[in-house]
């Protein structure tokens, strides 16, 4: 992919100087943190790079390690030694950093860009400002691909596909954590779609979301990637697997990838910028200086040229268009599109924020058992 290829290629960046804060001044380096591939290449084209050649002369390095963002924050902090600047994170992250201390409170009316149409940032983004310290860029789904060559006739529908091996024998890769694997799994084993965070909220209920993994578990390869599941589809090593929406809308429509989306039972979660404490005033000025131009009406937009996630801002919606190369229409490519969300399933931020670090222990002991 060109854009990938583009991104992939330029390790350092030149940002803006920006205008001037109340000290005058403003870092003249910055860090930005995301998680590689088609998505961090949609973010280097939408905001980054027209910030580089709206103010030249600060210079910005991608860090690619938003997966690891909690702890490695939660480190940095405990050493006094914050070496991040701007950090893209899921929405239950978010809250969890901002709960901890670790993330910078934002007041989206005074520190972010109002609509074209003077509608202020908070009621443009709506309840998609999960946390005080949450500024929402992109919707997005985690949902499945599979290859249309090794199904057979009969193309899975539902998600539950993935947990029959005798209609569908062969790999499948799953994400190598408990977020929407436990939800998919209770789903598949009977319970009720509203019933399942307060199942899962027992031990018997992670109990038994394991015990449906367990079903497959000689089946997965476990990715911690976005990019693997693709990879793995390309490669012919799995018949289907989870990974973002976006990256299956790259394999499929891009590089022209035997794979087709399973968008039954796909899980919504929003993907955002935080701000770390605990930077000078200098680097937290510029940082402020960069989310506000990256997350205006039209930059997130913008984004939604490069890869299919829906821009968090009601005002950015009807200004998404085509595909900036290959000239297709993305509305019908996005998540939230009528047809793709028949079956959606709803992310629960507040369920893992407060229970993330318990099950996340016991869903590493299963994996080494």
């Amino acid at each position: 992919m060109k854009l990938a290829k583009t991104l992939m290629a330029t390790t350092a960046l030149t940002v803006a100087s920006g205008t001037a804060f109340a000290d005058g001044h403003m870092a003249n380096e910055m860090t930005l943190v995301s998680w590689g591939g088609a998505y961090q290449a949609s973010q280097q084209n939408a905001y980054v790079a027209p910030y580089v050649e709206m103010n030249p002369g600060v210079t910005a390095v991608w860090d690619e390690s938003s997966a690891e963002a909690v702890a490695k924050l939660r480190a940095m902090n405990e050493a006094g030694n914050v070496t991040w600047d701007v950090v893209d994170v899921v929405a239950a992250d978010a809250i969890r950093l901002c709960d901890e201390g670790l993330a910078l409170e934002i007041d989206a009316d005074e520190q972010l860009a109002a609509a074209p149409d003077g509608t202020s940032a908070s009621d443009d983004f709506g309840d998609l400002l999960v946390s005080d310290c949450f500024i929402p860029q992109i919707v997005y789904s985690t949902t499945f691909g599979y290859r249309t060559d090794l199904v057979g006739d009969t193309p899975p529908t539902d998600v539950c596909a993935v947990f029959d091996t005798d209609a569908y024998p062969g790999k499948r890769s799953l994400e190598k954590r408990p977020i929407n694997n436990m939800e998919w799994a209770l789903l598949c084993d009977g319970v009720a779609k509203d019933e399942v965070y307060d199942v899962l909220a027992t031990s018997e209920g992670q109990d038994q979301a394991l015990a449906k993994l367990d079903t497959i578990k000689d089946d997965v390869i476990w990715w911690s990637a976005g990019a693997d599941t693709p990879q793995l589809l390309a490669d012919g090593e799995v018949i289907m697997g989870s990974t973002y929406n976006g990256r299956l809308f790259a394999a499929i429509e891009e590089q022209d990838q035997p794979i087709a989306m399973l968008w039954d039972a796909q899980v919504f979660d929003l993907d955002g910028w935080i701000i770390p404490t605990g930077l000078s005033p200098e680097r937290e000025a510029r940082a402020l200086d960069f989310v506000k131009f990256a997350t205006d009406t039209q930059r997130l937009a913008d984004q939604a040229k490069y890869i299919s996630y829906g821009p968090a801002r009601a005002s950015s919606a009807p200004l998404v268009g085509q595909h900036a190369e290959l000239g297709i229409d993305m509305a019908p490519h996005m998540p939230t599109d009528p047809e793709n969300a028949k079956n959606t399933f709803l992310y629960n931020y507040e369920f893992w924020a407060d229970y993330r670090d318990d099950i996340d222990a016991k869903f590493q002991a299963w994996l080494a058992q």
